[in-house]
């Protein structure tokens, strides 16, 4: 199979989307099939043996958004691929779906990015509904929209969109694994976080606006906790002083062993954001066997199952987030329970799995496309 990727978001930018990108490819190139990706300016040369052609980009807080270009129909016609994936599309992937249809090329839309909830949460009024008919333009140009979350199933299918289909997200059950806090590294980690034996709050993530970091203020005077937050972005300035005078420990942007290692020294996870699709870093919580606490919003009404393997907050109410990081610092049972169950909850979800589903889907949308061309060079006296 040749699969062409367009994605608005690729290394060196590390996000939730980047991430999905390129455990794709990784799995493209064990299971022998060709790709080629097509991302923003800044992009590596290749990624898994695949060639990346970066093209033009503008800068957006800290990001760069690719921009249609005349480049994006000649990759595509010069590769000739059987199905393309578009990565969370916006404007780069747009033009995508557009060559793709004008080439018969079958695609795979990947909604990822709540785009209307960014014009929600900037109360930017008749912007949302303009961001939803964005998203319905972009998304009906696919074969087929796959969708992270029962909450954003739900959102799609009001605004009207019907070719779509459920697919998670992987995780790593290697690398965060519950015996990683037996590491000498993680231990010696520990002793910085907590140097008195402190409940570690855990948060990892862009620092930004829509995650609402701001909100662990909420735990402000509680006794016995530490905060340790990993990530960095442009709301970092704003939470210093957000939250000066808390115990909280900076760890900046983290990934690979580190990462692991910092997931393993924390007690319990925290997620304050309302505007997750789906919430990839509180699967990596769950398989690092962590307790997760998130608002009753998006993404993490799946991943956490209040009451067992985490709890679900009422979004928007401090004093709610506040009592649920509260029963699991009082309760040192509780938290290796709810965290025992959150890594049991995602052991079906490796990303070797979860990427052969992501082949099926592909298979899907090819087929469809292959029928539809045998119904149209059939004669219209013989399908009478």
């Amino acid at each position: 199979m040749r699969v062409a990727l367009i994605t608005e978001s690729f290394l060196p930018t590390i996000s939730g989307v980047t991430t999905s990108v390129c455990k794709v490819l990784e799995h493209l190139a064990r299971t022998g099939h060709d790709a080629m990706v097509i991302a923003p300016a800044g992009a590596p040369a290749e990624y898994a043996g695949f060639p990346v052609h970066a093209v033009p980009a503008a800068r957006y807080r800290q990001f760069p958004v690719g921009m249609p270009s005349p480049q994006v129909h000649r990759l595509l016609a010069d590769f000739a691929p059987d199905v393309l994936h578009a990565a969370s599309p916006f404007l780069l992937g747009a033009q995508g779906i557009a060559a793709a249809n004008r080439q018969d090329v079958p695609s795979v839309a990947v909604f990822q990015t709540d785009v209307a909830g960014y014009a929600r949460r900037n109360r930017l009024g008749p912007a949302a509904q303009s961001a939803w008919r964005f998203v319905k333009w972009v998304h009906e140009g696919a074969d087929l929209t796959l969708v992270p979350s029962s909450a954003s199933m739900t959102d799609l299918r009001r605004v009207g969109l019907r070719r779509l289909a459920h697919w998670s997200r992987g995780v790593d059950l290697v690398g965060y694994h519950p015996n990683r806090r037996s590491d000498p590294e993680v231990t010696a980690l520990r002793r910085r976080l907590a140097p008195n034996g402190e409940v570690v709050v855990g948060y990892v993530g862009r620092l930004a606006p829509e995650k609402q970091v701001e909100r662990f203020r909420a735990l402000r005077g509680m006794p016995g906790i530490r905060l340790a937050l990993v990530g960095d972005g442009p709301s970092r300035p704003a939470l210093e002083r957000e939250l000066a005078g808390m115990p909280v420990t900076w760890l900046g942007r983290l990934d690979g062993p580190d990462l692991a290692r910092a997931y393993a020294s924390f007690d319990l996870f925290l997620h304050a954001g309302t505007e997750e699709t789906f919430g990839q870093t509180l699967q990596e919580a769950h398989a690092a066997g962590l307790p997760v606490v998130a608002p009753r919003a998006g993404g993490p009404i799946d991943l956490v199952n209040h009451g067992e393997n985490g709890f679900l907050f009422v979004p928007d109410d401090d004093r709610d987030l506040r009592a649920c990081v509260s029963r699991l610092v009082l309760d040192p049972g509780l938290r290796r329970r709810m965290g025992e169950a959150g890594r049991r909850s995602v052991l079906g979800r490796s990303w070797e799995n979860v990427c052969g589903a992501l082949l099926g889907h592909y298979e899907q949308v090819i087929d469809e496309r292959a029928a539809v061309r045998a119904m149209v060079a059939v004669p219209l006296s013989m399908q009478r």
